[in-house]
């Protein structure tokens, strides 16, 4: 089995130790250097909710879906709330301060043009969004243009780290192998980005704790990973912190509690 560390040596070959604690051991010379930054890490004792992204992402979601999921979001205290870019302006106004505003882009194929993607990160930015989770360049990326694929989130992450937006990177899992998943990582945390997460919900699969040590194994502590998809209780949703998630993405908030 080829180490994170080898694959990381064969994309971004260099000499320099990375500073951040991430098992591909050399520095990825990434856009946003990290390694001065808070562990991105769950804090045993915390509460679920405080790590949980509420979300409704379904195509037949209506106003009336958003406000229930907004106050369900506002009693419990979620990190965030994440909907489809047209309920931006509906969400905003139902939030509290503690409750953050996130939507997706690229979503849910991640099959469109660099170009586009980052004319749609430009979008919701003017928004007003506080974080936005997007979906990679999976098709560059299973073709093997992995500059593509780093481009393509390296043009959203400049966007979001120009406007304290946080930027999370949905890698769709199910459609990737062993060596993908790392590469997709490693490509996440070079670009800029915040966290990775597992998935949109809409693939053919969702969240694994096994992925999800891999990605905490990968980009160690300084960025946040998301479990996303299939998770539907609290046993599902504490194996995933156990297995290095720090943030959970689910439409049934209060199953998970």
């Amino acid at each position: 089995m080829t180490s994170i560390q080898e694959i990381a040596s064969k994309y971004f070959p260099g000499t320099e130790p990375c500073r951040c604690g991430g098992a591909h051991s050399i520095c990825l010379n990434c856009a946003k250097c990290r390694a001065d930054e808070p562990d991105e890490l769950y804090t045993p004792g915390d509460p679920i909710a405080s790590i949980i992204d509420a979300t409704v992402l379904k195509a037949d979601a209506t106003d009336d879906d958003i406000r229930a999921l907004c106050a369900t979001a506002n009693e419990h205290d979620t990190a965030s709330v994440c909907v489809n870019s047209h309920f931006v302006p509906l969400v905003k106004k139902l939030l509290t301060d503690s409750v953050k505003s996130c939507t997706v882009i690229n979503f849910p194929l991640g099959a469109n043009s660099r170009k586009a993607v980052k004319k749609e990160a430009k979008a919701v930015i003017e928004a007003g969004i506080d974080e936005l989770d997007m979906v990679q360049n999976i098709a560059a990326l299973r073709s093997g243009d992995w500059q593509m694929a780093l481009e393509t989130i390296k043009s959203v992450a400049i966007q979001c780290l120009e406007n304290s937006v946080l930027l999370k990177v949905i890698l769709e899992t199910c459609y990737l192998s062993r060596e993908q998943i790392i590469l997709s990582c490693l490509l996440a945390k070079k670009a800029g980005a915040k966290f990775v997460k597992t998935s949109t919900g809409f693939g053919s699969a969702g969240a694994t704790a096994e992925n999800i040590a891999l990605m905490r194994e990968v980009v160690g502590p300084k960025l946040g990973v998301k479990a996303s998809g299939g998770i539907r209780d609290k046993a599902s949703a504490l194996s995933m912190i156990d297995a290095g998630a720090n943030r959970i993405g689910a439409s049934s908030v209060t199953a998970l509690l």
